[in-house]
């Protein structure tokens, strides 16, 4: 019989969150092996993203859907119970889950939250090539759902599933974290959903348990174990440093990500 073959998605998260963040997006692009990129609509550097995306058409651009720890694309007013009055939204995932499940009215909210962001990146004029979300919060059966249904009224083609195997994380060299392990053991539901939608997903993700310290030396370690089927790696790289990255990921090494994303040669196809 033969072996399924190896197929490969690099993608860089929170595109449009600085300028930094998108130079990089840009750089491991047109000078690495980067292929993807997951922007976040609503964040202050987006149009400069959207602006860069456009002038690279074969980077492929999906939606990172941001319902925890971001900004909303709607106005506050408008979605009172889901973010304060800056018009962010809180850092306690496991409150957000809670409120997110049980709340009738905060999920009429985020629904019309999660369409308000998928009609913005449709306003991009760039096409919809897939969707995830910021801190893996469509795992959430509630987001999930909501998520893909509302991307299905927008064209939405493929949706990360992230499940990280152990074994292969091991085999690289590392072992798999606490909740890298509950969070794989969690995608079953999201699956599910994501293929009877009819959804493209991914078999494997990569960059959980070395999540912000993807470096080169690591990436050519997890290349060397890359499994059958088709695999993503996120990455979260940077030009440099700058006030937002300080505040938000302080220990990420995002300079590093960028140099492995320029550095590191890519064994399998990518798509």
């Amino acid at each position: 019989m033969q072996a399924a073959a190896k197929r490969l998605i690099v993608c860089a998260d929170d595109f449009g969150l600085s300028p930094a963040v998108n130079e990089a997006v840009e750089r491991a692009h047109r000078e690495g092996i980067l292929n993807t990129a997951s922007l976040m609509v609503a964040a202050p550097a987006a149009a400069d993203a959207v602006r860069r995306a456009r002038a690279m058409p074969s980077l492929h651009v999906g939606l990172h859907l941001v319902v925890i720890e971001g900004p909303a694309s709607l106005p506050p007013a408008e979605i009172p119970l889901l973010v304060d009055r800056a018009g962010q939204f809180p850092s306690d995932q496991l409150r957000l889950g809670v409120r997110y499940f049980f709340q009738p009215a905060v999920r009429r909210q985020l629904r019309r939250e999660i369409a308000a962001q998928f009609a913005a990146f449709a306003r991009t004029g760039l096409r919809l090539d897939h969707a995830n979300a910021h801190k893996h919060m469509h795992l959430h059966p509630t987001i999930g759902r909501i998520m893909i249904e509302e991307g299905l009224r927008h064209g939405l083609p493929a949706l990360r599933i992230p499940a990280e195997p152990p074994a292969v994380i091991a085999a690289a060299g590392t072992s798999a974290t606490f909740a890298a392990r509950a969070m794989a053991a969690g995608t079953h539901i999201l699956r599910r959903q994501a293929q009877r939608a009819g959804l493209r997903v991914n078999d494997h993700v990569f960059g959980l348990a070395w999540s912000g310290h993807m470096t080169a030396d690591r990436v050519r370690r997890l290349l060397a174990a890359l499994p059958d089927g088709d695999s993503e790696i996120y990455f979260h790289p940077a030009a440099r440093r700058d006030a937002v990255l300080d505040r938000l990921m302080p220990d990420y090494e995002h300079e590093a990500e960028l140099r492995a994303l320029l550095e590191v040669g890519q064994g399998g196809d990518q798509e």
